[in-house]
């Protein structure tokens, strides 16, 4: 009778359950959400040197060099960045699946992998960065230079700084794609590199986006 008291008083004590198992953020993915939001307050104190050159400087002098910008080309030119932005996006699905090459034809674009979208990607952010360059040289024969007046010092250090951060990030697309050309396999830290790379990429694209809207939407 004794042993089965026992017994039973000990199915009654509950097991102890086990823990489940807690997922750690990524890193690396941290880091690069951090880094970026200390470029975010880079380019808010660039926002906030352009109000304020624009609050100070004649409102006639500011508008006669806004004047020279060409607000269908920068339209254009922004719309290949977003799209950029998109086929960057496709790249990470493609690298999430573990899947760096196209299994089909290069024009079936529904089996590319990353690298297929990556060089795209790369393909439109190096038109947005000539875009630039060729809008500079045109403000520059218009007479809008970095020196000549304060808005053409605050309009080329805010898209300056933005393109050089779009140059970093065309570099980083390179690092990507070639380290995917080299592994034997492709795992689980080609995609990561490739998904915090596109991380960096759609801050500038939003960045850019918020550029423009400041630049060429407030005459």
């Amino acid at each position: 009778m004794a042993a089965v008291t026992t017994a039973t008083a000990a199915s009654s004590t509950p097991t102890p359950t086990a823990h489940a198992a807690v997922n750690r953020p990524n890193p690396v993915s941290v880091g690069t959400i951090v880094w970026l939001a200390s470029e975010l307050m880079f380019f808010a104190g660039l926002f906030a040197m352009y109000f304020t050159h624009r609050s100070v400087m004649p409102a006639q002098e500011w508008a006669e060099n806004s004047a020279n910008l060409s607000i269908p080309f920068a339209l254009a030119n922004t719309t290949i960045l977003v799209l950029s932005s998109v086929t960057c996006q496709f790249g990470v699905i493609a690298a999430e699946r573990f899947q760096p090459e196209r299994t089909g034809r290069l024009f079936q674009i529904g089996r590319w992998g990353m690298n297929e979208w990556f060089v795209l990607t790369f393909i439109l952010g190096s038109i947005f960065v000539a875009g630039q360059v060729y809008e500079y040289a045109e403000l520059v024969q218009h007479g809008v230079t970095i020196s000549s007046t304060a808005y053409g010092s605050v309009f080329y250090m805010a898209t300056g700084f933005h393109g050089l951060h779009v140059v970093g990030g065309l570099i980083a697309f390179l690092f990507v794609l070639g380290r995917s050309f080299s592994a034997k396999k492709f795992g689980h830290h080609e995609a990561t590199t490739a998904i915090v790379t596109s991380y960096y990429w759609h801050f500038v694209d939003v960045v850019w986006i918020g550029l423009f809207l400041v630049i060429y939407g407030l005459r």
